[in-house]
């Protein structure tokens, strides 16, 4: 399993060979280095592979030390016979090649609290037959006998700034030079956003 992080750019298009436009994201990778390895023979009881992402640039004082980089994050390894990372390696955009799937994960975008409507798309009310000043309300919530309302009604409340995973996205194209590589689509997050960009398995055929 190959892994690494990223930071969104911003969104854009290429041409393939048939001149046709993809829509792309395209996210600054790397370069990651390798912190720390666990195992299960140790006391940590799993195998793990901690990474740090983006130097500091100030001088860190020494109550401060483990923590020379912006962002860590821990991937586990199902395969610890197939990985051969080592503390002090390297994690470059090399790992992946145009064509892989991969899953990225990253915090979405924060949109404050919302009505029924934009978060889980009600219809709202007629916009005739004398409806006024409720025509994005939510309406009945249900049941009246228990005097509340049941856990999990879907009503307006806080949206978006969640963990979200998106799978089997499509590498288009790499840049080695610039740490660059464009994803077909789009992907969670806002602009400048961590991501954790991880290989998918190879499907099996039928």
């Amino acid at each position: 399993m190959s892994f690494i992080l990223g930071k969104k750019l911003e969104m854009t298009q290429v041409f393939n060979d048939k001149g046709d436009a993809v829509p792309v994201t395209l996210v600054e990778v790397g370069p990651c280095f390798v912190l720390q390895n666990k195992t299960k023979e140790s006391k940590d009881g799993y195998d793990a592979v901690q990474i740090g992402f983006e130097k500091k640039e100030k001088k860190i004082k020494k109550s401060e030390k483990g923590k020379e980089y912006k962002h860590l994050k821990e991937f586990r390894i199902l395969k610890p016979e197939t990985c051969n990372l080592k503390q002090g390696d390297e994690i470059s955009v090399g790992v992946f090649n145009e064509g892989d799937s991969v899953k990225i994960s990253g915090i979405s975008k924060g949109k404050g609290f919302q009505g029924g409507v934009k978060r889980y798309g009600f219809g709202g009310h007629p916009k005739t037959h004398g409806t006024k000043h409720e025509v994005r309300t939510i309406g009945s919530v249900g049941a009246t006998d228990p005097a509340r309302v049941f856990p999990g009604k879907r009503m307006p409340g806080h949206m978006g700034d969640e963990r979200i995973s998106v799978r089997n996205l499509k590498i288009i194209k790499i840049d080695l030079e610039n740490n660059l590589i464009a994803i077909k689509g789009a992907i969670p997050g806002r602009r400048g956003s961590l991501l954790e960009i991880t290989s998918m398995p190879a499907k099996k055929k039928k």
